[in-house]
């Protein structure tokens, strides 16, 4: 039976008797183990412990030993504590680092706390833990396009993610609202795209703006820190930059950019902008130097270039583009995307890296290597497996953590359908339908959290906590290990109190609490129905 302290639900776990007391001769040994996990795990036990445990290359009578067991497989550990001290073997780096995270669950949660803690008995209950993970892409979007994310908070969000097993962000940083990365070749992208002069409030064409600039970016040297400090936690952050639509902050930086060539400014209403890039091939040169240098800064395998939602109407209307589309051989505007996408996906491969894209790029030829990201429900992950292609499943309506969290009328700004806690956890990035070669095409999936409404870092824990607890789960365990009773019993009686330790302020059980409301702000609810008609009309073109 599952220990029941520990989430995500371990693969097996049982308590053995005695404990392990830490005390001021306990000391951490890492024969073989990376000195960065051993460094690490000092650092999350020392604040409210106060003990000094440090890090030797000799073991004590009273040590954590932290080794690699490569025949355990990846990111897979085993767990032992007892009277004579606590043994975590991993099958890789990030194996050792996740039975870390579990030798902290064991303990109470005050060990969360960041200052010294007299009145705590610090003690290891016994007990064997063997797990492993599902999913290797076990992930979170976080868009820091639509409202920046101060790079303080972007680290906290990894340790989140690092605590509940999650090990991919792909981080969204750029979009028609705004461009978040440094790129010192353009660095218009940056000084015109990083802010806009007001925001919308609200879903609505109708809504309030906010007459407040909002802006903000990464430095390179911020984003080589974000990068180390996810890999030390066993998280690969994954770049996006959204082409060839989404991309008004990159056009009001570099108007040649644009099909029109006309002076615009970063959008300052959410939704998705007419103005796309045109398809020349100075156009084509710009990206493939973007892309350089984003390729530079993340050691990801994969690189986003979005894909989504790229309207056609100034392609259609504009006799430059309708000449490259001839000269060029193409059947029509859809074409003429595929032909953008496949120059970028072209020039990343030579790099020896791998373009990851949103479910649109299926309604067009693909290059080999190309991974999907199937949101519009389950037909793109269902489409690309059977067309050949990776996939990472992120539906709407069991991932998206903007939407509205239940039908309690003080949500704030209520988007789209319901996503419940139980959606979040009946979720299976594996869709039916699927041949066992098809079924291993898909690589895992994640939660997205777009950001139009997330305008601080208060309300990204609103939405994203306690919902990525149980996506968290779902992506590490199969769906015979799970049972959302028991999964509520064990986030609510044992987990929460370590998030409210660690400071997430998260939706309580009961609905969100005054200051987590957002009174006379109106979003955009749908019935399920209703949803479920939109999303069949705009996965059309990609049926099988």
């Amino acid at each position: 039976m599952s220990h029941p302290r520990l989430l995500p639900r371990p693969v097996a776990a049982r308590s053995v008797p005695g404990e392990f007391p830490l005390d001021a001769a306990t000391t951490i040994t890492a024969p073989g183990a990376p000195a960065t996990t051993a460094a690490w795990l000092q650092s999350a036990l020392r604040p409210a412990t106060g003990l000094p445990l440090p890090v030797t290359d000799e073991q004590s009578e009273s040590a954590i030993v932290l080794t690699l067991r490569p025949e355990l497989g990846p990111e897979a550990y085993r767990l032992e504590s007892g009277p004579t001290g606590v043994r975590i073997e991993g099958g890789d780096t990030g194996g050792v680092f996740y039975g870390c995270q579990a030798l902290l669950q064991l303990l109470p949660p005050r060990i969360y706390r960041n200052s010294r803690i007299s009145d705590e008995r610090w003690a290891v209950p016994g007990a064997v833990v063997e797990d492993a993970p599902r999913f290797g892409w076990r992930g979170a979007m976080l868009d820091v396009a639509r409202h920046f994310l101060p790079k303080r908070e972007v680290l906290r969000f990894i340790d989140l993610m690092a605590m509940h097993r999650l090990n991919t962000l792909h981080l969204h940083l750029t979009d028609d609202q705004g461009w978040r990365v440094e790129i010192r070749r353009f660095p218009r992208l940056t000084e015109t795209g990083g802010w806009r002069r007001s925001s919308q409030l609200g879903s609505t064409i109708d809504d309030l703006t906010e007459d407040r600039p909002h802006g903000g970016y990464y430095t390179q040297d911020d984003i080589r820190e974000i990068v180390a400090h996810a890999a030390e936690r066993g998280v690969t952050v994954v770049p996006e930059i959204d082409v060839p639509g989404h991309s008004q902050a990159a056009i009001a930086a570099y108007p040649e950019l644009g099909v029109t060539h006309e002076q615009l400014e970063v959008m300052t209403r959410w939704g998705v902008s007419p103005h796309t890039l045109n398809a020349e091939e100075s156009t084509i040169d710009f990206f493939r130097h973007v892309f350089d240098e984003i390729m530079a800064l993340f050691p990801s395998a994969f690189i986003g270039m979005g894909g989504d939602e790229c309207p056609k109407d100034q392609w259609k209307g504009d006799p430059r583009t309708q000449e490259l589309i001839a000269e060029r051989g193409l059947a029509d505007e859809n074409a003429l995307q595929s032909w953008f996408i496949t120059r970028i996906a072209a020039h990343v491969a030579e790099r020896g890296r791998r373009v990851f894209g949103w479910d649109e790029i299926l309604e067009g030829e693909l290059p080999p290597g190309v991974a999907v990201a199937s949101w519009r429900g389950m037909t793109g992950a269902v489409t690309a497996a059977r067309r050949g292609f990776d996939v990472v499943s992120c539906p709407d309506d069991q991932v998206y953590l903007d939407y509205r969290q239940s039908e309690h009328p003080d949500e704030p700004i209520p988007v789209s359908v319901p996503v419940t806690l139980a959606d979040a956890y009946a979720f299976d990035p594996v869709p039916d339908g699927l041949s066992d070669e098809q079924a291993a095409r898909v690589l895992g999936g994640q939660a997205n959290l777009w950001s139009e409404h997330m305008d601080t870092p208060r309300m990204v824990d609103y939405y994203a906590f306690p919902r990525l607890c149980a996506v968290a789960e779902a992506l590490w365990c199969g769906p015979d290990q799970r049972h959302f009773d028991e999964f509520s019993t064990r986030l609510y009686d044992a987990h929460l109190p370590r998030l409210d330790a660690i400071g997430v302020e998260y939706r309580p059980r009961t609905g969100p609490l005054p200051w987590q409301t957002r009174p006379g702000i109106v979003g955009a609810p749908a019935t399920k129905a209703d949803h479920e008609a939109h999303m069949n009309r705009r996965v059309a073109a990609i049926r099988s």
